[in-house]
């Protein structure tokens, strides 16, 4: 099997004057979405704290809002449990520089010690996975659902599209945006909470959203309601936009208590 590890340059010549002059792009948000796996309950206990109780109030103080941590929704393939936290920043590099702004902060480190000074032998968490994204144009910016069903029955539908190459995935998202599929969402009320292409993560070239509903009924009925739609029935038998999914994944999650939506 080959490998190939390709190291990029970003910083450009003419980066102060790129930056002097922002286009409407600019506007767009960037999500975060880290996936914490355990092996064991103790370290599901440290890391619920961590988010709970250091994290979130961590983030919040830098003016970073609408965080969304989630839990995998009980089923018979994915017993191992799982945490999924979506963080949205205005710009690269809000991002890059949170690590040092939290690290300053000593209400973060001293809510935060159990997990940021563990033991290599008492590991808060078995592995964490980070997916970079960048907002579709169509929908700019993170838009947490107003729901108001008990938590603990809301489906909030996480999916992921991978295309063929780099060249279908900007078509697939260019269907999202221009095409209407954006459009459609928002007509049958899916309570889309975020549409994003990846730009860094493990699997690409790939975009993800994630919709929200009451319950397992509503989500189906939603989706009933959307294969059966004139728009959707159009779309899908467009030549240009044939051939632009080559795999997906459907994730179900539910809400934390302490998450902001």
């Amino acid at each position: 099997m080959l490998f190939i590890l390709v190291l990029t340059n970003c910083k450009d010549s003419n980066s102060k004057e790129v930056t002097e002059n922002k286009s409407p792009e600019s506007n767009r948000e960037y999500y975060q979405l880290k996936v914490y796996t355990f092996d064991s309950e103790d370290q599901v206990i440290v890391t619920d704290k961590y988010l709970k109780e250091a994290y979130l109030p961590g983030v919040k103080r830098l003016g970073i809002n609408n965080i969304g941590v989630f839990k995998l929704r009980p089923n018979d393939t994915d017993t191992i449990q799982k945490t999924y936290v979506l963080t949205p920043f205005s710009s690269i590099e809000q991002l890059i520089g949170l690590e040092d702004q939290l690290n300053s902060d000593e209400q973060y480190l001293i809510a935060g010690r159990d997990y940021l000074n563990a033991s290599y032998d008492q590991e808060p968490y078995w592995r964490i996975e980070s997916t970079i994204m960048s907002a579709f144009k169509g929908f700019p910016a993170m838009r947490p659902s107003k729901l108001n069903s008990p938590r603990a029955g809301r489906i909030y539908e996480l999916r992921s599209y991978g295309s063929p190459t780099e060249a279908y995935l900007k078509n697939k998202v260019e269907m999202f945006n221009d095409a209407g599929e954006i459009k459609l969402f928002e007509r049958l009320e899916f309570n889309a909470v975020f549409y994003g292409e990846v730009i860094s993560g493990s699997i690409m070239p790939n975009l993800m959203y994630m919709t929200a509903f009451s319950d397992q009924v509503s989500r189906d009925k939603h989706w009933e309601d959307f294969v059966a739609s004139p728009e959707w029935n159009e779309m899908k038998h467009i030549s240009k936009y044939q051939n632009n999914v080559s795999k997906f994944d459907i994730i179900f999650l539910f809400p934390t208590e302490y998450s902001d939506y």
